[in-house]
């Protein structure tokens, strides 16, 4: 592969220089390779960027079009631009030092008239990407297919009251599989982003859900059927472009994994913004994900909470991620997942040093979480106070009601001659919170 030409010639490779540093395109808490528990703080954080928003977004909004234009996107040739811009994003991975990069089919590769035409396409793209990964050691986190922007997808994909259409879409998630496992994708992504309704009036819920089931099914079959290891992965989103989305929440994913079987075979990618608009926190989802052993990866953006949309906006909110690091740390971290930046620049962010603002700020913020909830986790004062405010179900009777060695009969008799009326017990969230602050301004 000849040399390519460089694309931020600029821009110099991202260092750590500490909190301490006024240089804006410097890391201020992400150190890469610092060594944390006997392996690189990137090995931890195992940053990706998504390729989707960094370089294809163009700034275009529901009132207006693209502002952004990028030099590496000027060409006839769609193919031809589609390998420039993968030179370019790779260039980028590299100089920002993030170890992954995720991407949709169509993100990489330009839809064709037919199918057919649309594998080729991905195939020329893909095998230059190969070569690109080779060169610079950056990989893929996970690939996903695009169901949701062609006007065949408009209701839905596998949900789609037409069989032709989950024909079609089933074609183009076995191609995405091959292209993923071709490119050594650690994950595969599912996200239904038409998988639901607009109104009940003309959908046969019971049906589309059956017909969702059935085709993660086959996908689970066909990835076994070539040999892909990855986690495959389902987003929650619950709303927007549709008003009820079948993959509403962590919760109700969860529901119908098992529901249909599946629930051996899925983990889950959490998105910050898709949790608030379910009504959320990013904590929660978290969580329940990992009560359920099923926390697998993380799109880190945010969502403006004035706005009732996905915003996609890069997190900065040390406090929200250090809460979320504690969940994932205790849990056990990400496996093969990561923390993708799954958001975009603002309307008015044209300059392509804005891309590294953008980046630079959502790694450090992630970085000095994930040191904040390693100092928390350590020091164990929370967890202790956890411990403790639930002590009762550890001994005696208590223990009996989580070992299911107590009845209704048993626990009346005790009420009636022992133990009486309960005694509240202060659940100090004020003194809690406090405590977190005092984290948080380094105390």
């Amino acid at each position: 592969m000849k040399k390519s030409r460089a694309y931020f010639s600029g821009i110099p490779t991202v260092a750590h220089e500490g909190p301490k540093s006024d240089r804006a395109l410097a890391f201020k808490h992400y150190n890469p390779d610092e060594i944390v528990d006997g392996k690189p703080m990137a090995e931890h954080l195992r940053f990706s960027v998504a390729y989707w928003h960094a370089f294809r977004g163009t700034g275009s909004d529901p009132f207006g079009p693209g502002t952004i234009v990028r030099p590496w996107e000027a060409g006839k040739d769609p193919v031809s631009v589609a390998k420039v811009r993968m030179e370019a994003a790779f260039e980028f991975c590299q100089k920002i030092r993030a170890p992954f990069y995720c991407f949709h089919d169509r993100d990489i590769a330009p839809e064709g008239r037919t199918l057919a035409e649309s594998n080729r396409n991905l195939d020329a793209v893909v095998a230059h990407a190969k070569q690109l990964q080779q060169a610079t050691g950056v990989k893929l986190l996970w690939g996903t297919a695009n169901l949701f922007s062609n006007p065949r997808y408009m209701c839905g994909a596998s949900t789609n009251p037409d069989a032709h259409v989950f024909a079609y879409a089933a074609a183009q998630v076995k191609k995405a599989l091959d292209v993923t496992k071709e490119l050594g994708g650690e994950n595969y992504v599912f996200w239904g982003g038409r998988e639901g309704y607009e109104t009940l009036l003309n959908t046969n819920l019971k049906r589309e859900q059956d017909h969702l089931a059935r085709f993660l099914h086959l996908a689970v079959d066909y990835a076994r059927s070539i040999g892909f290891k990855g986690q495959f992965l389902i987003e929650p989103k619950p709303k927007e472009p549709t008003k009820h989305q079948y993959d509403f929440d962590v919760a109700s994913g969860i529901a119908f994994l098992r529901t249909y079987g599946l629930e051996n075979h899925f983990k889950f990618n959490i998105e910050t913004n898709h949790a608030t608009l379910a009504g959320h926190t990013f904590q929660h989802e978290i969580e329940v994900a990992a009560a359920a052993g099923m926390l697998g990866s993380i799109d880190a953006n945010a969502g403006d909470l004035l706005l009732g949309w996905d915003t996609d906006q890069f997190n900065t909110d040390v406090r929200e991620l250090t809460l979320a690091m504690i969940s994932i740390l205790k849990a056990g971290g990400l496996g093969t997942g990561g923390f993708n930046f799954d958001a975009k620049l603002r309307r008015p962010s044209i300059d392509p040093e804005d891309l590294f603002h953008a980046h630079i700020g959502g790694m450090d913020a992630y970085a000095l979480a994930f040191k904040l909830a390693r100092r928390i986790l350590a020091e164990g004062k929370f967890e202790k106070f956890v411990a403790d405010r639930y002590a009762s179900f550890d001994a005696g009777f208590g223990r009996d009601i989580e070992t299911g060695k107590a009845n209704f009969r048993s626990l009346e008799k005790l009420v009636l001659t022992k133990l009486g009326e309960p005694v509240p017990k202060s659940g100090k969230q004020e003194y809690l919170e406090n405590l977190l602050m005092s984290y948080l301004h380094g105390a």
